[in-house]
């Protein structure tokens, strides 16, 4: 009797089984977007062979993530994405997304990059803040407005790992939520009028994008508050540090890289910051 007490004590629980098979698949769904993104390689999408929840996408992300920091890169900062409403339409959804940022990501204003970096990149003009306190939430707007240093005009390379430039909204996230590249513009003070910034983005002379702030659901400091209720709950990244930087879209699509051939600039509020595609 003692004996059958005690096998049956050692027969494993579902529940804790399945968690241990839910912590291996990320692991290893992690590993799949780490050597695309560190490869540049195209992956088919997650989403065909495994099932896995919008919440569990953002531990793969966290996951593919840490991979990066222990390979000697360092957080600098996050990026909501979807942050217009025909994106959001677009992709069947009702609230915006995010990423991690690294410094190796970082482009110097001016820099060039190198397109076999890339699996299939795109530019998509954006504004970049940086803050002064913790981003710590959910933070309502003004709360959120009010850890703003400064604020500039930026591009973000995104660049989707998948295939085609095909995926879902769980294959999205956990790719980092396409989070590739950035450039930044000259920092301006938090009391610039961006309600309704004129934004135009162009290659070699010619505007490919003309768009306002204002895209940004209808002001681009509503992000910023999301982005505090977002990562409020999660166990890995709970702010955005100080110093550190956000930014959003202010248009539903990028431009694909391939209208590049030697130079892509953007200008907002009279300022310009830019980068070289040698080729």
């Amino acid at each position: 009797m003692v004996w059958a007490l005690f096998a049956q004590r050692l027969q494993p629980d579902p529940k804790y089984l399945g968690d241990f098979q839910v912590s291996k698949n990320i692991d290893k769904l992690a590993k799949i977007v780490f050597d695309a993104q560190i490869n540049a390689t195209a992956i088919s999408q997650l989403s065909e062979t495994e099932s896995f929840t919008l919440e569990e996408a953002y531990r793969v992300q966290a996951k593919s993530i840490d991979m990066r920091l222990a390979a000697g890169e360092h957080r600098v900062g996050m990026k909501m994405g979807f942050t217009s409403r025909a994106k959001m339409v677009q992709m069947g959804v009702d609230d915006m997304i995010w990423g991690r940022l690294t410094n190796l990501m970082l482009v110097e204003d001016g820099g060039e990059i190198d397109i076999s970096n890339y699996v299939h990149p795109r530019v998509e003009p954006e504004i970049a803040y940086l803050l002064k306190a913790p981003l710590s939430g959910p933070l309502s707007t003004v709360e959120a407005w009010n850890a703003v240093e400064a604020i500039a005009p930026a591009m973000e390379i995104i660049d989707s790992r998948y295939e085609n430039f095909k995926f879902t909204v769980e294959d999205v996230v956990a790719d980092n939520s396409s989070s590739s590249g950035f450039i930044i513009g000259p920092w301006c003070k938090p009391d610039s009028d961006i309600a309704n910034l004129g934004m135009v983005m162009e290659f070699e002379g010619r505007a490919v994008q003309i768009g306002s702030s204002a895209a940004i659901l209808w002001h681009p400091a509503r992000p910023l508050a999301a982005a505090s209720r977002m990562t409020a709950g999660d166990g890995v990244v709970r702010s955005v540090p100080r110093g550190g930087s956000s930014h959003a879209s202010t248009r539903p699509d990028g431009v694909s890289s391939q209208s590049v051939s030697r130079s892509a600039r953007s200008s907002a509020s009279g300022g310009r910051w830019w980068i070289r595609v040698p080729g």
